[in-house]
């Protein structure tokens, strides 16, 4: 793919995540309907917001690329031609109908392998991280500055965060807390926030389990495009969810999954 219509491709997520993204804000610290995925005892929550968003995104992509492919959190699958957009309307949906701001709206495309563009918007404070794996951008009130992740690569220099513990399997709780115990400062809670974070370079690692390819598909490119490394806790393909580990450079990356899997 050349740069020409991948260009093409994260102009139109990033229209396509600030309109949707206005969807959510009459809902937002508002009524909103409330519903459980789950029959059993867990919490799962989709809101009115989610719904709303998805629609939004999922008519754009049907008009612009009526041949692509589309799979999202609340409405599943369409079949395409190779070249899917991934949405989750809201991640961070448990934060959005407490009032928090730590959610956002996450699209990307995805073409079989690896997600070529990515993009997220917080609309509330009007902030958008984009990227396609080469180069990554914020804005905010008008204005574009690339992304760029902190040169740190000591573990115990390093500022860590998770979206929260309890979404690892309990074989990994013990390399987490490990994890955690060896950087300078941990922080839990942020969903998508925390891997923004580290393309912004304020945090030097994040990590999340149990995560679904629409949780982390939108975050690689725009972790990658600011210098950073995405893997699963194995440092395999981290597209299709699992374990996903953010570092800030390869060396750094390269010395978590040594101290995590020794």
């Amino acid at each position: 793919m050349d740069r020409v219509e991948r260009g093409r491709y994260l102009a139109f997520a990033e229209r396509i995540v600030v309109r949707a993204g206005a969807e959510t804000l009459p809902y937002f610290r508002g009524e909103t309907f409330v519903e459980n995925k789950r029959s059993d005892t867990k919490f799962d929550p989709v809101t009115s917001a989610d719904r709303a968003c998805e629609r939004v995104i999922r008519d754009a992509i049907r008009d612009e690329f009526p041949d692509h492919g589309i799979y999202g959190e609340e409405y599943g699958y369409e079949n395409g031609n190779g070249l899917t957009w991934v949405i989750d309307p809201i991640d961070g949906t448990r934060a959005f109908m407490s009032g928090l701001l730590h959610w956002g709206v996450l699209v990307s495309l995805f073409d079989g392998e690896q997600a070529i563009v990515g993009a997220m918007y917080q609309p509330f404070v009007d902030e958008l991280f984009s990227g396609d794996a080469e180069q990554a951008m914020y804005a905010r009130g008008g204005k574009k500055q690339p992304l760029k992740t902190s040169t740190n690569v000591k573990i115990d220099q390093a500022t860590f965060g998770t979206s929260g513990v309890e979404w690892f399997e309990e074989d990994e709780r013990s390399k987490v807390d490990e994890l955690m115990n060896a950087v300078r400062l941990a922080r839990i809670g942020g969903d998508c926030y925390v891997h923004a974070m580290v393309a912004a370079g304020t945090m030097d690692l994040s990590l999340d389990g149990n995560l679904n390819c629409y949780d982390i598909q939108a975050l690689i490119p725009i972790v990658r495009g600011a210098g950073g490394v995405v893997t699963t806790l194995d440092g395999d393909n981290p597209c299709m969810g699992g374990t996903v580990l953010c570092s800030a450079n390869q060396q750094l990356h390269d010395a978590v999954l040594e101290l995590i899997n020794r």
